[in-house]
């Protein structure tokens, strides 16, 4: 249950920074929703730590597995697009599934097809479904994240992520990483 109050903690502060120098930008936000779109596609890998929860002899713990990430977008405008993300975490581990089972999860796949959403000034909310490819048990997952796009210049940014992974009837994730995205 802490884990989920860090999570939301987390989303909130990212969400409340977001407003710093609204009524600055709001000008220019509204100039830039008028130009033409031209870079349509995002490409972006990901390195970033998936936590995830364990349950130990001692009780439950949290596990941090290094992930490797690939997303490919493709934006409609200046706020809406899809994205598919992938993710492949790092590392074997065992976890306690939604039925106080255990189960061993070795180096499994996510892929995620999103809508996304910048709903201001590089900030982008990610809400999707897709699968967690695992030799022993494939799963269900639903994703919910939220992205900050910091433009570098010539098309390229960085982009810290957040994202929260339900794994349907059995455990969730939750992953903190950085992109690196170039639109063409």
């Amino acid at each position: 249950m802490k884990y989920n109050y860090l999570f939301l903690l987390f989303i909130n502060s990212l969400y409340l920074m977001s407003y710093n120098g609204y009524a600055q930008e709001h000008h220019s936000e509204e100039h830039k929703a008028h130009e033409p779109f031209e870079n349509h596609f995002r490409m972006s890998p990901v390195l970033s730590h998936t936590y995830i929860p364990k349950a130990t002899s001692e009780g439950k713990r949290l596990s941090l597995v290094p992930s490797f990430g690939f997303d490919v977008e493709y934006w409609f405008s200046h706020k809406w697009g899809f994205g598919f993300h992938n993710d492949l975490e790092l590392e074997t581990f065992e976890v306690e599934d939604g039925h106080m089972s255990t189960i061993e999860r070795e180096f499994p796949f996510v892929t995620t097809l999103d809508v996304l959403h910048n709903f201001h000034k590089g900030w982008v909310l990610v809400l999707g479904a897709g699968i967690e490819f695992e030799k022993h048990k494939n799963l269900a997952v639903i994703r919910l994240g939220l992205e900050y796009e910091i433009e570098i210049g010539d098309d390229w940014d960085v982009a810290p992520t957040i994202f929260h992974d339900f794994r349907i009837n059995s455990f969730n994730t939750a992953s903190i990483g950085v992109g690196f995205g170039k639109r063409f």
